[in-house]
């Protein structure tokens, strides 16, 4: 069995609420590397474009599941990792969010689907989803 990349946290927030935020990728996929984020993610089908760190990496998710205050996913559909010797690593991996119902509160899992310990980019990779993470964590609790 593969282990996929994941992470999760309670929030106070209701689900509705950690859903919207989700959606709008700028609020929690931004803020730590020059990030430049360009497109859309609120409808089936949608896909935005993420860069950052001028060229180090340049992706682009289609929004291919969405369950109302449930489940959210995304296909890339394109990366370029300048610093892999496969820059295409990501391509076809899918990155999801699962949320549930917590003591009054939601429950997130984030599962980057395909990133995997084998792959060169997952300690990089796994890092920077931690400190994204970490900080969308903290922006809900602290609402």
């Amino acid at each position: 069995m593969m282990k996929h990349y994941t992470y999760s946290f309670n929030t106070h927030q209701p689900m509705a609420d950690v859903f919207a935020h989700l959606l709008d990728v700028r609020r929690w996929w931004s803020g730590l590397y020059e990030e430049k984020i360009t497109g859309s993610s609120q409808q089936l089908n949608d896909e935005f474009s993420f860069a950052a760190g001028a060229g180090i990496h340049e992706s682009r998710q289609r929004l291919i599941e969405l369950v109302p205050d449930v489940r959210i996913v995304w296909l890339v559909t394109m990366s370029k990792l300048t610093f892999l010797s496969d820059p295409t690593e990501w391509e076809g991996t899918r990155i999801r969010f699962d949320l549930s119902a917590s003591g009054g509160g939601t429950h997130v899992t984030f599962v980057h689907e395909g990133l995997v310990p084998r792959l060169p980019c997952y300690d990089q990779c796994s890092n920077a989803w931690e400190q994204y993470l970490r900080k969308l964590e903290d922006s809900l609790n602290n609402k």
